[in-house]
């Protein structure tokens, strides 16, 4: 799409908090339109307050699981602030558990939002950006942990993994509609991701032990410092606007992967048989 995007409109999930939060915020200084939607009815009320001086803010109370909410969500949306040719779909979560003490629940809850809520973000307004013909670009939010497993929960890479594979799949079929795609895929980024999760997620304490209830308490605090001394969510709205504008398919936030990435890299080519496969008779 055009590298220009003044005047256009985005909406952006998790657009109140976090990493939304700072792509809404490098959109509104490049004068994009916003339609935030998020869960939390007090950080979108502050959203709106501190960009509606920079550019025109609709908010919306949106749970990204719900297709018909993601619908209404839309219409309301386009009408307040105009045909959304941007969207961000980045709404997501931190939580999981051990994999011995998961339920279908949890699954549910996890995959719902952090792999249903992209696949419903994108099948609302991709056949609305088809039909305008007027170009666009769409960003979905996976992490580092979609690209290795590197021990943050099968449930989150399981989500995250699934992204990545979407958008770089979205972005061979959607070129031909002049719509771009990226892929955002995180490190570090100091948000509070892991207390607004803790709030939200269906709870396994009753079947964790105490010693199990130590050990994920200390883990969360390790997580939590962690994430403190990462880049500002600012800093990574700006790295997403910059994308959009270059149609950048991968968006990192630092280099913290590397290492993890090239290791992968070498064993998926390892396993590659060394003679061609051939046909039996």
């Amino acid at each position: 799409m055009t590298a220009d995007i003044k005047g256009r409109t985005a909406f952006i999930t998790g657009g109140a908090n976090g990493i939304g939060l700072g792509i809404a915020r490098a959109c509104a200084r490049a004068g994009v339109k916003l339609a935030l939607a998020d869960l939390d009815t007090d950080a979108l009320a502050a959203a709106k307050a501190e960009l509606g001086d920079l550019t025109a803010v609709a908010t919306l109370v949106l749970d990204v699981r719900d297709r018909t909410m993601f619908q209404r969500a839309a219409d309301e949306a386009e009408a307040a602030v105009g045909d959304i040719s941007l969207l961000f779909n980045n709404a997501g979560v931190a939580g999981g558990a051990l994999v011995d003490k998961m339920t279908y629940e949890v699954w549910d809850w996890g995959v719902g939002i952090n792999l249903g809520g992209v696949i419903n973000g994108v099948q609302t307004f991709l056949p609305r950006m088809i039909q305008r013909n007027r170009g666009g670009h769409i960003v979905n939010t996976a992490s580092g942990a979609g690209l290795v497993a590197a021990g943050a929960g099968v449930l989150y890479h399981t989500a995250k993994f699934a992204v990545v594979g979407m958008s770089e799949s979205l972005w061979r079929e959607l070129a031909k509609f002049d719509i771009g795609v990226s892929v955002l895929c995180p490190g570090p980024v100091a948000t509070d991701i892991i207390e607004r999760t803790q709030k939200l997620q269906p709870h396994l304490t009753h079947s964790m032990s105490e010693e199990q209830l130590t050990k994920a308490r200390a883990r969360d605090a390790k997580n939590k410092a962690f994430l403190a001394e990462g880049v500002s969510p600012d800093a990574v709205g700006e790295q997403v606007l910059e994308a959009v504008r270059n149609n950048s398919l991968y968006i990192h936030t630092d280099r913290s992967m590397e290492h993890l990435i090239e290791e992968r890299t070498r064993a998926l080519l390892a396993a590659l048989p060394t003679e061609p496969l051939r046909a039996t008779a």
